[in-house]
């Protein structure tokens, strides 16, 4: 009997916790032929949801609980999970029910056709409409600039995988991996199926600003060298550009030698232009050095401070 492995991650998610595992176990209800596995990953959540997890894992012992020592931030926590997963199938969404736990019987069905990545693909939202707009620019400039073009447009992660793709993943050793690219870079036979995401029921979300600008710059820090090349054909452009400028002005200048006052409005607008091009592109080579950094400090993804239902 194949085994599924139902691997996510929570913080302060204390309304959703529960109905997401009788969701997810009632799916797997439909599937007696195969054995199952919760692997959750708790980020310190102080909301009463470790308590909540506590309760499941005393009555279900196959439901497994890692708890965080700290918490580890919304890329590193959950790729825990997934590493933990024994499952020949691992089965990974999100723990506040917006991906629905529903999908996995079509996903299923995709994986017995014989994909080894069945990939959720986001084809609306009952959610923002304006940041799932975003987002769909964000992953076409992403797939169009990378160097590959098999990145997954409007992808977060939510799908099935194959024991032969979770060993493969396993063998990068990232401390700070982009899993959705990583989905891509892989390989191994692929099926796509497109899903409504939900909107939020109970909590509130925990991504803002800061969290999805992380998640967007470690994509492009992770699978394009565009920033940096555009930053140097940048500066090949606008020298150029300000060589042609300042020549129009000499020209103009011995023809009007007598009536024309270059004045301080151009060498200050030019002045600001160029400091805040410079400050972009310094700002884009901090983010590669950035990533450099953290791989070479190659810190653990996460401390664990306890344990639940393994086995060890």
């Amino acid at each position: 009997m194949k085994k599924i492995s139902i691997a996510s991650s929570c913080w302060n998610e204390a309304e959703n916790i529960l109905p997401f595992y009788e969701r997810c176990k009632l799916e797997l209800d439909r599937h007696p032929e195969y054995d199952y596995e919760f692997v959750i990953s708790d980020n310190l959540s102080t909301d009463g949801t470790r308590e909540i997890l506590r309760e499941i894992a005393a009555k279900d012992p196959k439901f497994k609980v890692i708890l965080n020592a700290n918490n580890f931030g919304h890329i590193r926590s959950p790729f825990n999970a997934l590493l933990n997963a024994s499952g020949d199938l691992v089965f990974y969404l999100c723990s506040d029910l917006q991906e629905p736990p529903e999908m996995l019987t079509e996903f299923l069905k995709k994986y017995e056709e014989g994909c080894k990545v069945i990939a959720g693909v986001r084809s609306g939202t009952r959610a923002s409409l304006l940041m799932e707009c975003l987002r769909g620019i964000y992953y076409k400039m992403l797939k169009k600039f990378s160097p590959s073009d098999d990145l997954i447009e409007r992808f977060t992660g939510f799908g099935l995988y194959d024991r032969c793709f979770m060993d493969a993943l396993k063998k990068y050793h990232d401390p700070y991996p982009y899993f959705r690219g990583l989905v891509s870079e892989i390989g191994f036979k692929r099926c796509e199926v497109p899903f409504i995401q939900e909107k939020r029921k109970h909590g509130k979300t925990k991504n803002n600003f800061f969290t999805l600008y992380d998640m967007a710059m470690t994509g492009f820090v992770n699978h394009t060298k565009l920033p940096l090349r555009l930053a140097v054909f940048s500066g090949f452009f606008i020298a150029f550009l300000s060589l042609l400028v300042a020549l129009g002005y000499f020209i103009y200048k011995l023809c009007n030698w007598d009536n024309f006052q270059v004045g301080m409005a151009p060498l200050v607008i030019g002045l600001f232009f160029f400091s805040a091009v410079q400050l972009i592109f310094i700002g884009i080579l901090g983010e590669y050095i950035g990533a450099i950094y953290t791989q070479v400090k190659n810190k653990p993804l996460v401390i664990e401070e306890e344990r639940i239902n393994f086995d060890e």
